[in-house]
């Protein structure tokens, strides 16, 4: 695996036979990250890869077609120290 290259939209990620574009549309996680933490990339399994500096977790097949692993999004309850809370997963 060789270090991804970042554009605007996203960032491609070189594995041994296939190269990977993570759009930034399709895994919002990464828009906010420096290039630093997205080109640390760790690729512990064959189907999986990890990003320790942002902790993501994704698997190869979910960045293949990724409209077969919707976001949905669910409004966590309040608490005291955040007025409002998101949790995004794929289903």
């Amino acid at each position: 695996m060789r270090s991804p290259t970042c554009s605007k939209h996203g960032f491609w990620v070189l594995l041994t036979d296939q190269e990977l574009f993570v759009a930034f549309k399709a895994f919002p996680w990464f828009k906010g990250a420096s290039v630093e933490e997205i080109i640390n990339v760790e690729w512990p399994q064959p189907h999986h890869l990890y990003w320790p500096a942002l902790d993501i977790d994704l698997a190869v097949a979910s960045i293949q077609s990724p409209e077969k692993f919707p976001l949905v999004s669910k409004v966590l309850r309040r608490t005291k120290s955040s007025s409002r809370r998101t949790k995004l997963t794929r289903v």
